[in-house]
Order: structure tokens, then C-alpha cells, then sequence
């Protein structure tokens, strides 16, 4: 069976590479670097579009596994209808899981400081001197609670947080305490200050985040979002936010780029930033890491890590 594999990288760049594998490097361009039908391994170029992600994949008869360097799988999720059977899809789980929470952490405490505000008064030489919230006392929420849900919470423990309650698709314990599954969530809601939303996006997870979810909210809790822009109801978010109930950062949204003139970009008591979660200094060394280990373990025919699905048999 063909060996080939498409990467999105120079092979020569990513130490631990087995030998044994034929290496084709495709980052999402309009010519194919080969025949796709001789790929086994496929994997997903990073930060293109889904139509990018999935163009390859009908003519891929020959592949294998479809390796993402992205937690979330729904930029490919369109195209595994199109796939051969016994295909396994594998995600980038480890890989993004400090810069998110870095991220997470510093989207929380300058949207509770007042940061933004500090910025506009330095640009208009202003001194904006008072009282501003701290994340010290606050009980936090988290809502999808896999290894990034788990690093952020890993990174709110030195602050002091009065609680930090955690929302999973189903109950579990962990070492810092009980997960709970999702028909919790509306009693719990309500005693957040800070909701942090870290889901994947399923059929499940998809405007999970709406006008009913935000009323249960008190006033002036703050909406952090890294998970993806449809998790939330942008027209609901909205309302909220003009009304000055609720604060939100962003680092998702729906739509995503962001349109110029969108009200979004100009509602009060709201930070975005624009998808740069897990797109920092620690994304290459962990995704080189990453694809290493895996193509050594299908090079060896030894089980996979982070395997999601497979395909129908």
C-alpha cells in the first residue's frame, strides 16, 4: 500500500521524521503536490479554510489517517463522508493547550483591569485612575472541560479564585474536583462571574451559548470565548452587550474574520482578538513534536494518539 505522506511542512524541518515514509509538502495550494490518490496519510495544512481542508480528500482513495494540528476537527468534519472506510481522524490534542490557556488568562484579566480602557487613555493621554475588578474572589465557570478546559484551569490556580466550577459533556471526577455534565449547566450559570467557553463545535455545542443561556448570567459577569464563534449566538451576545448587562473577549466569532463595520466590533464592554489562540511561538515545536511521534507510530503499524473517529467499515 502507498507510504505518502502529505505535510504541511518541510520534512527537513521536523526532527524524528522515520525514514521509511514518502514525504509530499502541500500547505493548501492550487496545485496538488502529487497524485492523491497515493496518500495514506493526510496531513491537514494549518489555518486554511475548511474548503482547503477538504479539497483533497475525495480523490485520497488510498488514505489512512487524516492528522489535524488543530484541537477541533470541524474545519474536516464536511469532508468525512467523502473518505474510504477505516480511515482514522486524529487531532492536535497537547499541542494547543498552553497558549489557549495563556491566552484565556490574559483575554480574562485585561478585560477585569480594564486594559483596553488603559490603552484608548494612553493613546489620548488620559489618566484613567479608579477601582477595577480582580479575577482574586471570583468564581469562575468553565465550560468544556477537555486538556484545554483542564490547562486553563492549571493556570487560574495561583489567582486565587473563590471557585472554579467545570462543565463537561458528561459527569466525571478529576483530581481538583467533580466535572459536571451539561443539564447542570443552567443552575450553575447563575452563580459565574466569569464563563469561560473552551467546547469543540458539535451539532451540541452549536449556539449553545444563546439568549437563554446568557439571561442566566448575572449582571456584569464576563463571557470568555476561545472555542469557536458559532458556539455563541452573536444577534443574543449582542443584545447583552449594548445593553451593558454582560462583558465578553472574544477570541472567536461568528462570523470569522470579522467583517469590517460589524456591530460587534464597535459594542461596549467587549475585547477581541482576532483567532490567535493557539497561533503563537509554542505552536511549531509541539506540532513538529506532534506529527513525529504519529508517523513514527503508523511507520512501525502501532496504535495512533488522539484518535477521534474512524471511518465506517
Amino acid at each position: 500500500m502507498s507510504a505518502d505522506v502529505w505535510i504541511p511542512f518541510d520534512p527537513a524541518d521536523v526532527p524524528g521524521l522515520p525514514d521509511s515514509l514518502g514525504y509530499r509538502v502541500w500547505d493548501g495550494g492550487p496545485e496538488f503536490p502529487a497524485d492523491p490518490a497515493d496518500c495514506a496519510v493526510y496531513v491537514v495544512p494549518y489555518m486554511k479554510p475548511s474548503e482547503t481542508a477538504v479539497r483533497p480528500l475525495a480523490a485520497m482513495t488510498g488514505l489512512r489517517v487524516v492528522q489535524t494540528l488543530t484541537a477541533g476537527i470541524d474545519h474536516v468534519q464536511p469532508g468525512i463522508g467523502l473518505l474510504p472506510p477505516g480511515v482514522r481522524l486524529c487531532n492536535a490534542r497537547g499541542v494547543h493547550e498552553a497558549s489557549t490557556a495563556e491566552l484565556t488568562l490574559t483575554l480574562v484579566l485585561a478585560s477585569l483591569r480594564g486594559i483596553p480602557g488603559f490603552v484608548r487613555g494612553q493613546e489620548k493621554q488620559e489618566w484613567r485612575s479608579g477601582f477595577y475588578p480582580a479575577l482574586a474572589d471570583k468564581s469562575v465557570l468553565i465550560v468544556g472541560y477537555g486538556s484545554i478546559g483542564a490547562a486553563i484551569e492549571d493556570r487560574l490556580a495561583p489567582f486565587e479564585c473563590a471557585r472554579v466550577a467545570r462543565v463537561a459533556r458528561s459527569s466525571r471526577t478529576t483530581e481538583r474536583g467533580a466535572v459536571h455534565g451539561w443539564a447542570d449547566l443552567p443552575a450553575l450559570l447563575p452563580h459565574a462571574d466569569v464563563v469561560i467557553v473552551s467546547t469543540p463545535l458539535t451539532d451540541l455545542t452549536k449556539g449553545l451559548v444563546d439568549a437563554a443561556f446568557l439571561s442566566r448570567l448575572k449582571d456584569g459577569a464576563l463571557l470568555v470565548n476561545v472555542a469557536r464563534g458559532p458556539v455563541v449566538e452573536t444577534e443574543a451576545l449582542l443584545a447583552e452587550l449594548k445593553s451593558g448587562r454582560l462583558h465578553a473577549a472574544l477570541d472567536v466569532t461568528d462570523p470569522e474574520p470579522l467583517p469590517a463595520g460589524h456591530p460587534l466590533w464597535s459594542a461596549p464592554n467587549v475585547l477581541i482578538s482576532p483567532h490567535v489562540g493557539g497561533s503563537s511561538s509554542a505552536f511549531l515545536p509541539r506540532a513538529k513534536r506532534l506529527l513525529a511521534a504519529q508517523l513514527t507510530r503508523f511507520a512501525a503499524q502501532e496504535p495512533l494518539a488522539n484518535v477521534v473517529l474512524t471511518t465506517d467499515q
